[in-house]
Order: structure tokens, then sequence, then C-alpha cells
């Protein structure tokens, strides 16, 4: 398809890409801050061991950051690192496994832990697709 030119904006316009919403995709990043949060605060809330409060805390935290930069990207009309969003299915899929391999203290700390940590890999790897599949040129903004 050829490019035609916008005579409101007067950029040139394309339809043949595939477009994201940001605000969606934004506001999926702020839940998984959230679940984030969650993760560091839950070992406060539960029964827990030493090794459950570093676990949940460093994790927790390391999903906060990472969810809360492409946050902030896409409120910059830019798109999401899909880098970064890896990295947080990666620290996902950690809290998943890790009641298996340390210590939690108490059956609330580990179903919690474990069922956020799912959550939160499965929405990362989900905004990590949608981000690698968008075609954002230039010339435009990256909201749909």
């Amino acid at each position: 398809m050829s490019d035609t030119p916008n005579t409101e904006t007067g950029r040139d316009t394309r339809t043949d890409y595939n477009s994201l919403n940001t605000d969606a995709m934004q506001w999926l990043s702020a839940l998984v801050a959230l679940l984030g949060l969650y993760l560091v605060a839950s070992p406060f809330l539960f029964e827990a061991t030493d090794a459950a409060i570093w676990n949940d805390t460093l994790v927790g935290t390391a999903i906060f950051l990472a969810a809360g930069y492409n946050f902030v990207r896409l409120s910059r009309d830019r798109l999401a690192s899909v880098g970064v969003a890896s990295l947080a299915v990666l620290l996902g899929l950690w809290a998943l496994v890790s009641p298996s391999f340390i210590e939690m203290g108490s059956n609330e700390l580990a179903t919690g832990t474990a069922i956020t940590g799912l959550l939160v890999a499965a929405l990362s790897a989900y905004n990590a697709y949608a981000n690698n599949k968008a075609d954002t040129p230039e010339q435009t903004r990256a909201r749909a």
C-alpha cells in the first residue's frame, strides 16, 4: 500500500501497520507493577521465613521496577520495552516456582506467591508479545 498524505496534520499516514493501544498496555503494566508491590508486601502479611522475605521482596521490587519502566514508556507515547517485559516474565516464572525451592513459612504465602508469579508471567508475556508485533512509524504516535 502506498502512503497517503494527511492534510489535517501534514503527516503521512499508513494503513498497513499494526497499531497498538498504548492506553490498554499502560493499564496492563500498572497492574503488573501492583502485583509486584503485592509480592513485596505479602511476606509481611503472612507468616514467612527469612528466605521467603528476601525472595519475595527482591523479586517483587524487580517486577515493580520493570513494569513501572514500561508504564512510563507507554505514558510517553512510546512502545514498551520487549526486553524489560521479558525480564518480568522470567521474574514471574521464578515467583511461580520459588515455593517449591524455598521454605515459605505458610501455605497462604506459598499459594499467593505462586499465583502472583503466574499472573505476572502471563500479563508480561502478553505485553511483550503485543509490543513486539506493533509497528510504530516514526511519523505517527503510538496511540491507537
